[in-house]
């Protein structure tokens, strides 16, 4: 009987935790905060769920003075995901300081890394980091944010500057090409709504619809 009753409150322990997870999944953001940089401020949130959020505010482009911003939800592909908690893990979940505070490294942002779940929590701020995992969290949401502000670009550029399109695709192939672009699938209404516009100069549709086969986005 004993041994029956622990498997029972076994049992009902998992499905405790596994409720738990299922209503409060895992979170890791990424903020970055730069006055001189374009966005000057963004936040990526992913979910253990595979749920993402972006919000963005700076200037659509250098020769602009208006603020503009920008909110994304969109859903994280499961490498992806995998890869984020991994390496939040392998960081400690940021419950200690990730700074090198090493002396004359250029200011490139205030960067801060926050992990939550029904557990545990933890934030660390930090303008450079000589932890590999943190550094490969910095490169990885660095990328995430470039794709999307792309996709956010390619919008206004749709709307009002429709031969901006081509330069702007130009760039983002360069960058696959270095495999710099990180979930293409997040920005491919905007690449599906190019490709489809025939008011679009044929290059500039073949670009679009080249980005989205390399990512394997169907």
């Amino acid at each position: 009987m004993p041994r029956l009753f622990q498997i029972l409150c076994l049992l009902v322990f998992s499905a405790f935790l596994a409720y738990s997870q299922t209503q409060n999944p895992a979170t890791v953001t990424f903020t970055l905060d730069f006055p001189a940089s374009q966005p000057e401020h963004y936040s990526i949130r992913v979910q253990s769920d595979g749920s993402a959020r972006y919000q963005s505010t700076g200037r659509l482009s250098a020769d602009s003075d208006q603020t503009d911003s920008f909110e994304l939800d969109f859903t994280v592909v499961a490498e992806t995901r995998q890869r984020i908690f991994e390496l939040a893990a392998k960081a400690g979940y940021f419950q200690k300081d990730v700074d090198s505070h090493h002396k004359g490294i250029a200011f490139t942002g205030k960067k801060t890394l926050t992990y939550g779940d029904a557990r545990r929590g933890g934030e660390s701020a930090y303008n450079y980091s000589s932890h590999p995992a943190v550094q490969d969290l910095t490169n990885l949401f660095q990328s995430l944010s470039a794709t999307l502000e792309f996709g956010h670009r390619l919008q206004y550029d749709r709307q009002y500057q429709k031969l901006a399109l081509d330069e702007e695709l130009k760039r983002m192939e360069e960058m696959a090409r270095s495999n710099s672009l990180v979930e293409v699938a997040a920005i491919q209404p905007i690449l599906d709504q190019i490709i489809a516009d025939p008011s679009v100069i044929n290059v500039t549709r073949a670009r679009a619809q080249r980005l989205l086969e390399r990512a394997g986005v169907h």
